[in-house]
């Protein structure tokens, strides 16, 4: 009987500690997110990255995240750009076609790693473009979604370090796959 119950204070002493570990993992990687609501689109993005709302060169918003360590030079990102394409026919496949072909030409040593369709929910799709390349001093990578809906296209950005990527990937994707679009009715 006292082995019995030296097992079973064992087994439960087991549990609780697989079930504490599990707590403070949830509680480690559970984030403060925020959301940024417009008109035609939602997302969601952690808390500690910074919005930009002021529109450069036609981009909707840029949310920047803090700096990795004390001399990082780049803010991995996330922007949004909207661009319109009610004077063109244009679908997702020769959308996604343009823009490869344009990374081509634009991106300095530029090379595709991914081109792949996505199904978000019942007939909704888009397209995850990954792509590496360098501006200037700096060697990135990039993650696109792309989305034609009413005659535009939204194209979604994370751009990161090449050394920092795979360190904001999961924050990052989190953050894209909130991406919503309103749609008009």
């Amino acid at each position: 009987m006292k082995i019995l119950f030296t097992i079973s204070v064992l087994i439960l002493n087991a549990v609780f500690l697989q079930l504490n570990a599990q707590e403070k993992e949830q509680k480690v990687s559970v984030r403060d997110m925020n959301l940024l609501e417009q008109s035609n689109y939602s997302i969601i993005h952690p808390a500690d990255w910074e919005v930009n709302l002021d529109k450069p060169l036609g981009v909707e918003f840029i949310v920047l995240s803090p700096l990795s360590f004390e001399n990082d030079k780049f803010r991995e990102n996330i922007n949004l750009v909207i661009q319109d394409l009610s004077k063109y026919d244009i679908d997702l496949d020769k959308y996604t076609e343009l823009s490869v072909n344009q990374i081509k030409t634009m991106v300095t040593n530029s090379v595709l790693i991914e081109s792949k369709r996505i199904s978000k929910s019942d007939n909704e799709y888009f397209q995850r473009v990954i792509y590496s390349g360098d501006q200037g001093l700096f060697k990135l990578k990039f993650e696109q979604y792309y989305f034609v809906v009413d005659k535009k296209a939204y194209v979604l950005t994370f751009t990161g370090e090449q050394s920092e990527f795979e360190n904001h990937k999961e924050s990052a994707e989190e953050t894209m796959n909130s991406f919503m679009i309103k749609k008009n009715k």
